[in-house]
């Protein structure tokens, strides 16, 4: 069965999240998922993968912990996502007490998108070298996981180092809620294995089969069920026919993208993304 989903940049100057949620949950979807950015530096050193010049929404996020909060307490059914979450800049005991909160709050509705990002000046500001942004993040996410789990929880590692701790609340879902990588490189089958419980790419790359192949040989090389991981797709046109394929491709959740745009322009696409959803259900 496919879950269906909608994800937006949640701006200032955007049909705000509990609006936004109340209307996601009223039309049964599953989800709602938030992206991130800290700011954007100025000097724009660095080009939007997307293609220049960097839409504005980007410098104008709400923090999306923040937002999802908001949204978790309109609502009791809609899950409640990062697409994605810059863990890299993120003090990894802060936010592993940040997503348990939420998830406490929200009685287990979080799911945690991550990734490493693309701005190498953003991350500097928050002294994070580029080069070594995937090996920060693998350790972030061991000690996240361990803060979840553990007691007395501990991490020693190159990036991340600290002694035993104590942390409350744990998270509501049984070993945390589930880590989603939002990356696309010919490593990110090996990383989602490694330390994740499913893939997020974007859909406007384009075609998942390499990714997905990549994905079935990094679970077999380390003896993980295939199965078990969960493939969600992220930023879909509201079409049926574009959508129909990705669930072709056996993933488990269609988020529809979004504009970070008024309510009078966000509700009629909620709306037809609505419709989509109701006929590939």
């Amino acid at each position: 069965m496919t879950d269906f989903g909608v994800c937006m940049l949640p701006t200032d100057y955007a049909i705000q999240p509990v609006r936004l949620a109340r209307a996601a949950e009223e039309r049964g979807f599953e989800s709602l998922f938030f992206p991130e950015h800290s700011h954007i530096p100025a000097s724009r050193r660095t080009p939007w993968p997307g293609g220049e010049p960097l839409p504005r929404e980007y410098w104008h996020t709400h923090d999306p912990f923040v937002a999802l909060a908001a949204a978790a307490s309109v609502t009791t059914r809609l899950k409640l996502g990062t697409g994605i979450c810059l863990i890299i800049e993120r003090d990894p005991i802060t936010l592993a007490k940040e997503v348990a909160s939420l998830d406490t709050i929200s009685n287990g509705r979080v799911i945690l998108g991550i990734g490493g990002g693309w701005n190498a000046e953003e991350m500097e500001n928050h002294g994070v070298a580029f080069t070594h942004r995937w090996r920060i993040l693998r350790e972030k996410v061991l000690a996240v996981r361990a803060i979840w789990t553990q007691e007395n929880a501990e991490f020693h590692g190159e990036y991340v180092n600290f002694d035993p701790i104590w942390s409350w609340p744990k998270p509501v879902q049984k070993n945390g809620p589930p880590i989603l990588l939002g990356a696309d490189s010919k490593w990110a089958a090996q990383r989602v294995v490694e330390y994740c419980d499913g893939w997020m790419p974007i859909a406007v790359r384009g075609d998942a089969s390499k990714g997905l192949a990549r994905l079935r040989e990094a679970a077999a090389r380390a003896g993980r069920k295939f199965e078990s991981l969960n493939l969600t797709v992220f930023g879909v046109p509201p079409k049926e026919e574009g959508a129909a394929r990705w669930i072709e491709h056996g993933f488990h959740r269609i988020l529809f993208g979004l504009p970070p745009a008024s309510p009078d322009v966000v509700l009629p696409i909620l709306d037809r993304a609505a419709e989509v959803a109701r006929k590939l259900a």
